[in-house]
């Protein structure tokens, strides 16, 4: 059951779990709702984020982010192991399936829904419930599974077809499909939108049979945790006001780059940098 204040009306509604993230200086709060949500909020939305929650660790990071919650034995929880290979991710738990009865009814008209997905728990066929939204995609939810001891690797996606081509955009990551040029093509040949991105390489863009690639500014990396779900939000946001692919990611690209110079949730886009990236692009 919800346990909710009054709900008010949403521009960026966010389905996906928050996740507890184990790391060495203990648990975080993480996931692409955490950040994309923060994201979408500096950007000057109003948020709202369905998900399955087990009260591990406060919410009080969302600050006024109102979060449609559903119980959970356990929260979604993730060991993340960052390594010259690439980040190496545990499942240790998953929480509840999340399906359109959990969207509070005054959420369903937002014009920017983002199916955030990270461990299978959201219904692809909720990519057909909001016709007059900007429905964007992250799958990498989709595209995960895990052995018995919860080591996470890449996976087939059966319904890559219907939800890519009922979307209005999508965002991977290359390490979301283990470098596989052929599978972005496919992915790319089924989506109206693709934007890939590529850690300090930028990102690619696939539109209208074109592609394009986008270099982020230099800057020093200190942790890279969220910049993907920073630019998708930066992306969505972006590409809701002005229908143009290419400058949502050029502006994604600058706010991701800029997210990675400061650790954690500190590296949410500020008021200076949203303004910085929206001059990259006139």
């Amino acid at each position: 059951m919800l346990n909710l204040k009054p709900l008010e009306a949403v521009d960026y509604l966010i389905i996906g779990h928050l996740t507890v993230d184990l790391t060495p200086e203990g648990p975080r709060l993480g996931g692409t709702a955490l950040y994309s949500g923060l994201t979408a909020r500096a950007l000057g939305l109003r948020v709202g984020i369905v998900t399955s929650w087990a009260d591990e660790i406060p919410l009080g990071t969302l600050g006024d982010i109102p979060v449609a919650s559903y119980p959970a034995e356990h929260s979604t929880t993730f060991r993340n192991e960052y390594t010259p290979q690439g980040r190496q991710q545990t499942l240790l738990h998953v929480a509840s399936a999340l399906d359109l009865y959990q969207v509070p009814e005054v959420w369903r008209s937002a014009p920017i829904v983002h199916l955030a997905p990270v461990a299978q728990e959201v219904e692809p066929s909720l990519v057909r419930s909001f016709p007059s939204a900007l429905v964007g995609v992250t799958p990498q939810g989709w595209m995960r599974s895990w052995d018995p001891v919860g080591r996470v690797g890449v996976a087939e996606w059966p319904e890559a077809d219907f939800v890519l081509s009922r979307s209005g955009a999508a965002i991977l990551s290359i390490e979301d499909v283990g470098h596989n040029e052929e599978r972005i093509e496919e992915i790319a040949a089924s989506s109206r939108v693709l934007a890939v991105t590529e850690a300090a390489q930028g990102a690619r863009l696939y539109w209208n049979g074109d592609v394009r690639r986008f270099r982020p500014p230099q800057v020093q990396e200190v942790d890279p945790t969220g910049a993907g779900d920073v630019f998708a939000a930066a992306f969505f946001s972006r590409l809701y006001v002005t229908r143009d692919p290419w400058e949502a990611t050029r502006f994604a690209t600058y706010l991701s780059a800029m997210s990675v110079t400061r650790p954690g949730l500190e590296g949410i886009p500020t008021l200076q940098e949203i303004e910085e990236g929206l001059v990259q692009v006139i």
